[in-house]
């Protein structure tokens, strides 16, 4: 990851698959809703740009994660808010704290 400050870019970066494919031209973009990545994408006949990796709802955000934790910016688990971005709000969390007593017999020493 390259970060640095280009105008509302945060960070540049590739991601590398399980399976060894390298991904290049992520962008971390600082938008009017909070950080979110930006897919790579390339410049039409049209003027318009347009992704070259496509990625279902899901996986964007956990690439999002990935980038966030990377970067050291709080980690977003809202998902997408109305611009297409992500949401910086957490979530409630009602869930009463986890009892680490319970899992003593689990350590090996």
């Amino acid at each position: 990851m390259n970060k640095g400050e280009w105008g509302k870019i945060r960070a540049f970066f590739d991601m590398k698959t399980e399976e060894g494919f390298i991904l290049k031209g992520f962008k971390l973009i600082n938008g009017t809703n909070g950080m979110f990545v930006g897919f790579p994408s390339q410049k039409g006949q049209d003027d318009q740009y347009y992704d070259t990796i496509y990625a279902d709802k899901e996986l964007k955000e956990q690439v999002n994660q990935a980038a966030m934790k990377y970067y050291g910016g709080d980690i977003m688990t809202d998902g997408y808010d109305q611009s297409g971005g992500f949401n910086q709000t957490p979530p409630a969390n009602d869930a009463p704290p986890a009892d680490d007593a319970a899992f003593d017999d689990d350590i090996p020493f």
